[in-house]
């Protein structure tokens, strides 16, 4: 019933301009869930019930499952428990910058149907970190794992990038229970030139002393940093990146962000080209995206972590990431065109094939 209901109402949704269709249903799951008992409700209705065979013990943290949501989604902090009683595992937040900010300008998200993808230009869209900081420092933890997802504010130069990157690991790694470095989105200008190792290492030391600064004066333990690395990156590059994780002793790598490229499209040309500049997310980064977790797992071997993102719908596509290397898996397109259900539909499809191919047992490392 659940998934007839968004079947119906998608259509709808789907006429809206997708930032405001994003909005309205975003808002509408948090409007739930501050009703009295509506948390519990949404849960019991959309959300997925335990099962063992999912559990990822990864980064010092124990996963109920390994399908999560993917940072874009909620980048304030607004909704991490109404996201978490859908059935995710785990949720990441942001990406938050230092300072707030408002984006590119509208309209600035747009729909492929025909290839299930998104093209989007937000450009780090959000308060800043001193809101959500505010926002996330009385959660109950009990309520599952939540990632916070950093990024550089726009107007600092990129020689300032690292003491900008450490403002927000100040204000947010005590609260966070792991931190990711964002690097690679293609929407604020010059960003991912701060994927070159030469200019992220010193981003990353300067992360990991403000967040064990800042934890040790909360009297709490330093959160697990990853770092998240582009599609487009060339096969070197992403080698030098996950190098560069294993020598800083960092706990992984989030692989990958959204494309630049704009190859092998149903959509047709002309309308692709008027809706702009923007990262591709979706069906058409799977293969490319699971040939960088299993060269990133290849390089960082089995004990850091790998958490595969990029064009993945189905069960299938999760059990494929997972076996090409990744520990985890997360959705953000694949949850927009396939609706509340997804995380659900998801788990118990990893849970059939887990009992099927795997033993009882999820691919791991």
């Amino acid at each position: 019933m659940p998934s007839l209901l968004y079947r119906l109402t998608r259509p709808l949704l789907f006429s809206l301009d997708a930032e405001r269709a994003h909005h309205l249903g975003f808002g509408a799951l948090r409007a739930a869930c501050a009703l009295p008992g509506g948390t519990s409700l949404v849960g019991a209705t959309w959300g997925a019930a335990p099962d063992p065979a999912l559990r990822v013990e990864t980064m010092g943290l124990s996963f109920p499952s390994p399908v999560g949501l993917a940072a874009g989604f909620d980048k304030d902090a607004l909704g991490h428990a109404a996201l978490l009683a859908l059935g995710f595992g785990f949720v990441e937040i942001g990406t938050i910058t230092a300072l707030p900010q408002p984006g590119n300008p509208k309209p600035r998200m747009f729909r492929l149907p025909a290839d299930r993808a998104l093209i989007n230009r937000l450009g780090f869209n959000n308060g800043g970190a001193e809101v959500a900081a505010t926002r996330l420092r009385d959660r109950d933890r009990g309520q599952g794992i939540v990632g916070i997802n950093i990024g550089k504010s726009k107007v600092v130069e990129e020689a300032d990038a690292a003491a900008d990157y450490a403002t927000s690991a100040r204000l947010l790694a005590p609260l966070a229970d792991y931190l990711v470095v964002n690097v690679s989105s293609p929407n604020t200008p010059g960003l991912r030139n701060l994927q070159a190792v030469e200019k992220l290492e010193p981003i990353l030391k300067a992360v990991l002393g403000a967040s064990g600064e800042a934890c040790d004066a909360a009297r709490t333990s330093a959160p697990p940093l990853l770092v998240k690395i582009a599609p487009d990156l060339a096969d070197e590059d992403v080698d030098a990146a996950a190098q560069l994780a294993s020598t800083l002793a960092l706990a992984g790598i989030v692989a990958t962000n959204t494309t630049i490229g704009r190859g092998g499209l149903r959509t047709g040309a002309a309308e692709v080209e008027a809706m702009g500049a923007g990262g591709l997310s979706g069906a058409p980064l799977k293969a490319r995206a699971t040939e960088v977790v299993r060269r990133v797992r290849e390089q960082l071997g089995p004990a850091r972590t790998v958490i595969g993102v990029g064009g993945i719908e189905t069960a299938d596509d999760a059990w494929d990431r997972l076996s090409a290397g990744a520990n985890l898996v997360q959705l953000y397109t694949g949850f927009v065109y396939g609706g509340p259900t997804t995380p659900r539909d998801l788990a118990a499809g990893l849970a059939a094939r887990a009992k099927r191919d795997g033993g009882g047992r999820l691919p791991g490392f």
